[in-house]
């Protein structure tokens, strides 16, 4: 079985499971062509992530002329389909801000995706996120013949799904793949009804060998850490106003942000007005073992989310055997259960956030030690990359016929 991955820019440093989805695929024998529209910025930090990049083909790296010549080629081989997929490109155009011009862009990417999916005999595509990666899969598609599936994360999907033409994907799609129950409930509003059967759950995952033997908790004062991109949709300011408010009752917490972003100046601004220049440390982005390390030095991850799919970090941190501090968003409360596997607050309220840091900073080491493993054995049996990824292949076998 061969199938083509259909990525916008890949791999980044936030997208480490498709690399470890991949991997999980190809140990069970399914060739996969990677096919991404761009290359991430700079060189990828991760090794493993390089390694990746250099397995990777770059639709933009055909440049305009190469494009045109496949939307010509395209055309000329079957007008028909070439007509279908230009009107489809145009509606979808018409209802998006990015406007026509960019998606006539996403239909020259299109006939690339299906003359290389010809030519190397994959009969399926598959994108992640269900933006203009499964836009361009949907139009190959419709070029091509071959059928087309897509995982949806959130919250980008779910924050503008008609302007995404969600629905219209979804139900021309072979089949689409939600990462929570949460995320498969939002697919449902705006897929049509009969299309709901071909909705699916399965999880993002980690691998289980990269945390077969989990540090113990460190001694001294609570270390929290927080892993993932400064947006505001992270919560990495909250998190700030609610280590102020604890400076007075435990001044000795550390945080460390592991990360990057537009809203680092912002963030360190904080930092600085707020006196907290000893008590956070911003470390950029990490390799894998770099944030393993800093998942080690901590007691805690606190991840203090406004809008999530089902993050990865708090997967990674469980499997460390860290208990976890979050909020009630989208799936998160699938995986991190209150007083088992570490707290859950309402999204938004630093005072609550504050008083959860307050009582994993009191709480006692053998209390952390039992949520940590607690929420070890809860995610190695949820989140486990081989048994997802044959959840995935079946869909692909079942897809292709």
């Amino acid at each position: 079985m061969k199938v083509a991955y259909v990525l916008n820019t890949y791999p980044l440093p936030s997208h480490s499971f498709i690399r470890r989805e991949i991997a999980a695929l190809e140990r069970r024998g399914v060739e996969v062509l990677r096919l991404a529209m761009r290359r991430p910025p700079g060189d990828p930090p991760d090794p493993q992530d390089r390694a990746e990049a250099a397995r990777t083909e770059y639709v933009l790296d055909r440049g305009a002329s190469g494009l045109a010549l496949d939307l010509l080629r395209a055309a000329t081989a079957a007008p028909g389909r070439f007509l279908a997929a230009l009107r489809l490109a145009l509606r979808c155009g018409r209802a998006s801000p990015r406007g026509v011009l960019r998606h006539l862009v996403y239909l020259a990417e299109a006939a690339h995706v299906a003359r290389r999916c010809a030519q190397q005999g994959v009969r399926h595509m598959h994108a992640h996120f269900g933006t203009n990666s499964a836009t361009v899969a949907m139009l190959a598609n419709v070029l091509g013949g071959l059928s087309y599936s897509f995982t949806v994360h959130g919250p980008e999907e779910f924050d503008a799904p008609a302007a995404l033409s969600l629905g219209e994907k979804l139900d021309r799609a072979a089949f689409a793949v939600g990462v929570s129950q949460f995320g498969r409930s939002q697919l449902r509003r705006w897929a049509a009804f009969e299309t709901w059967p071909r909705l699916h759950v399965v999880h993002c995952a980690i691998e289980p060998g990269a945390f077969s033997d989990p540090a113990p908790l460190p001694e001294g004062p609570l270390r929290l850490v927080s892993i993932g991109r400064f947006h505001e949709q992270k919560g990495q300011m909250l998190l700030v106003e609610a280590m102020a408010r604890l400076r007075a009752t435990h001044p000795e917490a550390h945080l460390t942000l592991v990360g990057d972003g537009e809203m680092r100046p912002m963030i360190e601004a904080e930092i600085a007005a707020q006196g907290l220049k000893d008590a956070v440390t911003l470390t950029g982005w990490l390799p894998e073992r770099g944030v393993l390390a800093e998942l080690n030095a901590a007691h805690v991850l606190v991840l203090p989310s406004f809008a999530e799919g089902l993050p990865m970090v708090i997967m990674e941190a469980m499997a460390a055997a860290r208990p976890v501090i979050s909020t009630y968003v989208a799936g998160i409360p699938e995986l991190v259960q209150p007083g088992r596997t570490g707290w859950l607050v309402p999204a938004g309220d630093a005072a609550a956030l504050a008083d959860a840091v307050a009582e994993a900073a009191e709480a006692p080491r053998a209390a952390l030690a039992a949520m940590g493993q607690a929420g070890r054995d809860r995610v190695l049996a949820r989140h486990d990359a081989d048994t997802e990824a044959a959840k995935l292949a079946a869909l692909f076998k079942a897809a292709i016929g």
